[in-house]
């Protein structure tokens, strides 16, 4: 049967191309399954700086997990709760396994705010919980506001399957990309305009791809904005655990209606995971914590279609009922979270790319603006073209995130050992310093040669670009063998 003939006779689901997988973002992850970087077997490989994985602190569970076997039912200490565990597949899910996963929530927000366990609702995955809160609030053809950039899998997630649409509200960099209540009103309008029903607001808080945390101000203007419009707020805050630079603290939309009193809560949800802030992506651990009783009800229904294996909740109920271990592994994962975000963007910064301040999540959003060779969506891809096939590091561009200023791309720096962190900075910085090497398209050759003259001393700058023979070989400046 040809190919044609097999889409025929399948579903208008099955066939459309609502999953988005010819999004750069998913192209990029292609390249590098066809080539992915080894040390040893393949040094000039495709090195993945697209992922959003966070493998910075697998040690520490690794350890806790050594000195608890009983935690698994798969070891002799814990098969005799092999049966019980076996057998029991209720969708509220097990007590423990809500109770801990409320109990965490709290504490990676400070222990500012406490949630009920009887609130949370499991999934798998924040991708199932995304989808199952736009089968709750939207009909197919309405649609949620989303401030852009977002995460580019938000277009799988929310509209797929549902049948919902995404208004871009747009962020620009001459504000740093902060939401204002100008920008949520003009997407507002032009849904209106275009006969769109808007059922709600979508925001990622930490940001992805930003890696910056929503500021109290700004949390008070979405909640009077969504209430002025009797709309929802869907708060993703799988990166609530992963702000590594204070005093400027993860502030939750919870806290925001705690102190509101006029709020409407209903129109308030949560979704969480433990993929980010745990790095257990495969866990597939996903949250739903609505303030809505009917949503609340109605999404435990439909996540019979994406529970949580009972293995796997009774595992994580163990590891995160030791309040000891947690503050610990909280503590310790900003540090090594800031740590590896300090040597990405010094180092950059010593080339002269710039990136957005951040203090959160485990990526940052570079700016390459200068590098273009023209302010266009076209450059970027030329531009990301080249990262991908000649330099060999799989970055997002910054269109694959509907950013409407081209030049911005989402680097992921957690996902990696220091090894491998080494080349890749290696390669960024051979890329910027020899452009001509890996045939960058620039116009205004000129940025670079600035852009280094404002970011290292006049010394250092004759050493990097006038002599680079001088450079010591074990610097990271030196041109990796890639």
């Amino acid at each position: 049967m040809g190919c044609e003939q097999q889409y025929n006779v399948l579903s208008k689901i099955a066939t459309n191309d609502g999953h988005s997988e010819e999004s750069p973002y998913f192209d990029g992850w292609k390249a590098y399954d066809r080539d992915p970087f080894h040390p040893t077997q393949n040094p000039n490989g495709v090195i993945q700086m697209g992922l959003a994985e966070n493998q910075l602190c697998f040690d520490l569970i690794e350890d806790w997990i050594n000195r608890h076997p009983e935690a698994s039912i798969c070891t002799t200490q814990g098969v005799n709760g092999f049966k019980d565990t076996a057998i029991f597949q209720d969708y509220h899910g097990l007590l423990s396994f809500r109770k801990a996963v409320a109990n965490f929530m709290g504490r990676v927000r400070g222990g500012r705010i406490t949630f009920d366990p009887e609130r949370i609702v499991m999934s798998g995955g924040a991708t199932g919980a995304q989808e199952m809160l736009a089968f709750c609030l939207a009909d197919p053809g309405d649609a949620f506001l989303v401030p852009s950039p977002y995460y580019p899998a938000f277009d799988r997630d929310l509209r797929w399957r549902t049948g919902v649409q995404l208004v871009p509200v747009i962020c620009n960099s001459s504000n740093k990309f902060n939401i204002t209540r100008g920008a949520l009103e003009e997407a507002y309008k032009k849904a209106q305009e275009a006969n769109i029903k808007v059922k709600g607001l979508v925001v990622t808080n930490p940001s992805n791809p930003l890696g910056t945390i929503l500021d109290r101000d700004t949390l008070k203007t979405l909640v009077s904005f969504i209430n002025q419009k009797n709309i929802h707020l869907v708060s993703d805050e799988i990166y609530a655990g992963t702000v590594f630079s204070h005093p400027t603290n993860f502030i939750s939309i919870s806290e925001i209606i705690e102190e509101d009193t006029e709020c409407n809560r209903d129109l308030i949800h949560i979704v969480y995971s433990l993929s980010k802030d745990m790095g257990l992506p495969g866990f597939r651990v996903g949250i739903v914590y609505s303030y809505n009783d009917a949503v609340m009800n109605s999404s435990r229904k439909m996540s019979s279609f994406g529970l949580v294996s009972t293995q796997t909740q009774h595992l994580i109920a163990s590891i995160l009922s030791d309040n000891e271990f947690v503050e610990s592994f909280i503590q310790e994962s900003a540090i090594r979270l800031a740590t590896r975000h300090k040597i990405f963007t010094t180092k950059l910064a010593q080339v002269g790319i710039d990136c957005l301040k951040s203090n959160a999540g485990l990526f940052f959003w570079m700016d390459l603006r200068g590098l273009l060779k023209e302010p266009t969506a076209e450059a970027e891809m030329e531009l990301w073209r080249v990262i991908i096939n000649d330099v060999k590091l799989n970055v997002s561009p910054g269109s694959s995130f509907h950013c409407t200023e081209p030049g911005w791309f989402r680097v992921c720096f957690a996902n990696m050992d220091s090894e491998i962190m080494e080349v890749a900075l290696r390669r960024i910085q051979n890329f910027v310093l020899h452009p001509k090497e890996a045939n960058v398209p620039v116009k205004n050759k000129s940025w670079l040669k600035n852009n280094l003259r404002l970011s290292l001393s006049s010394r250092r700058y004759e050493e990097v670009v006038m002599s680079p023979h001088l450079i010591s070989p074990h610097s990271p400046l030196v041109s990796a063998r890639t």
